[in-house]
Parts: structure tokens; sequence; C-alpha cells
């Protein structure tokens, strides 16, 4: 069942196109699905049907139809069960585990990252009830380094710093098949999948959004081959997206054509590292995840079978 909210903009989304504030503060809500949603008047400013690229000044009252799947539940803290890489006052960065969501989405659930935190510390109000501090989110199935704000200025720097791509994300992944370049790039726009809306799709220039990959081989395995990822651009399941279109879907994504390796469907992607500047002190900050028990069992498993010639 849909439902229908009235959102008056904060100041401190001023200047803003549309379609990012409301990804910002509806972070369920993707740029590109905002977009859709503003064409067919599932989102209107001031009753009013208007463009992706408007500009909020603050104050408008912004009408949001929305969808059944993007219906949320209220947040209750729950127990902290993963580790924390660095905090302080103004920010934390944790080492998200695989099957753990960010914050409650369509399945409805309970235990999230944001939850856990809510039970260990205060996070920034934007985004709030269902998405405080979430400046960046990673896939239910990823795992690795993922960071949140704390406060709404540090909120707000960390967001423009993962919009002007002025920090580093590093990914491993396991793909599918020997990928044949050491190395390449991949330059490719991804649009939401309009027949299946969980999924996104490699698409033209022109209908979606440009994402840029960076991959480059770290070892041929027995079937699939270890590469380091990183990424230049933030898009919605995009390093998936981005293997798949070069017909090396990562491994055990059946949602992109990988094949189904365990009883769960579970995809091997990690954000390995990510890097920054501290957005109050200034300071350079790297924070490194430890490969999780899961992917590093794979990939023994893997180097066991491979012949001895194939690395």
């Amino acid at each position: 069942m849909s439902k229908t909210e009235t959102w008056a903009v904060e100041p401190e989304y001023a200047g803003l196109r549309i379609d990012l504030a409301i990804n910002r503060k509806f972070g369920q809500i993707s740029r590109t699905l905002a977009q859709e949603m503003l064409k067919t008047g599932e989102i209107k400013v001031g009753s009013q049907l208007v463009k992706p690229g408007l500009k909020v000044k603050g104050g408008e009252k912004v009408e949001i139809t929305f969808r059944p799947e993007e219906v949320e539940p209220e947040i209750k803290a729950t127990t902290l069960d993963f580790p924390i890489l660095f905090e302080d006052r103004y920010m934390i960065a944790v080492n998200k585990p695989a099957g753990l969501v960010v914050h409650p989405g369509a399945g409805k659930e309970k235990t999230t990252v944001v939850s856990a935190l809510l039970g260990h510390t205060k996070l920034s109000p934007i985004g709030a009830p269902t998405r405080p501090g979430v400046v960046h989110r990673l896939d239910k199935d990823t795992s690795g380094v993922m960071i949140l704000a704390k406060t709404r200025d540090v909120h707000r720097k960390l967001a423009e710093a993962f919009a002007g791509h002025e920090l580093e994300k590093e990914y491993l992944a396991i793909i599918q098949g020997h990928i044949v370049n050491r190395k390449g790039r991949i330059e490719v726009a991804i649009e939401r999948d309009k027949i299946h809306r969980k999924r996104m799709k490699a698409t033209s220039a022109d209908k979606g959004r440009m994402a840029i990959s960076n991959f480059e081989v770290i070892e041929y395995l027995k079937g699939a081959t270890l590469v380091k990822v990183k990424i230049l651009t933030g898009r919605t399941h995009q390093i998936r997206v981005h293997m798949a279109f070069t017909g090396h879907p990562l491994l055990g994504d059946v949602t992109y054509g990988g094949k189904r390796l365990e009883k769960k469907a579970e995809h091997f992607l990690h954000s390995h590292r990510l890097a920054l500047k501290h957005p109050v002190t200034g300071k350079d900050l790297e924070f490194i995840a430890p490969m999780p028990d899961r992917f590093a069992h794979m990939l023994t498993q893997l180097r066991q079978e491979a012949p001895a010639d194939s690395n």
C-alpha cells in the first residue's frame, strides 16, 4: 500500500537539485528513482510538477507518494556486534558484515547497521527517522568499510565529499571466469530496470547516469578471478552491474547472472579500503576492513582447486 508524505525542505538542503535533496532525505529513493517519480507526478513541489534539475531554496512543500517498496518502519536500537574501525565525536567507521542491511527497506528488517549504531552512539538527525547518519550505503551482501556521521555539519561535509568524489573507495571482488585484461576501465551508464525494480542495468549515456570503475586482476583462481576495483562514481549496484557487463558477474550474484555456489545466494564483494580527509580536522584518514571469513574461505577453496600455472 502506498503512502503520501509532505516534506518541508529544511535549510540544509538549500541549493541542491530536487532529485539529490530527495535522495539525501529519503535514502531509499535513489536519484534515478526520484527523477522517474518527478516525471510521473509521484513527487510534486507545491502541488506542481517540476523537473529533476530544480534547485530547492528551503521551505518548499514536497509531496511524495511512496511506492509500497519504499515505505519504511521506525528504527529501534539493537545490539552492536560488528567491528568499529574508527570513532570520534564527529563520525564513525565500521566493518559492515555481509547479510546485514544498512537501514530498513522493503524487507522490513529490524536489525540493521543503523539500529546497531543507535544502541551505541548518537547519529546525525539528517535522514531520520530511518536513515540517521547515513551518507553512503553498501548492498546487504556486501561487507566492509562504511562511515556514518554524528552531526549535521559533518553529515553535509561527508555527503559533499562522496558526491564530489573527494575520497578513494577500493573493493575486492571474486568474479566468475578469467577476465582477459589484467587492468581495465569501465565507463558504462546505469539505470534502474523498469521491469525488475530492485535491479539496475547497463544502458546508454543518454538514458542513465554515467558510472566509472577501474579494475585490476590480483589473482586467477579455479574458474574465477580475484580483482581489485576502484570506483570513481557511486551508483547503485555499480560494481555488480559493471562486472556483469564484462561477462564476468560476481561469484554468487544470481541477480546479475552469477552462479549460485552455496545455499544462500550471496555475492563476493568486500569494501576493503576507504580513504578521505577528516571533514573537521582535515587529517588524512584510511580505513581498511579485514577480509571476512566467508570471503577468505572461498579464496582458499578456489586456490586449492586451481592448476599450479593459473596465477
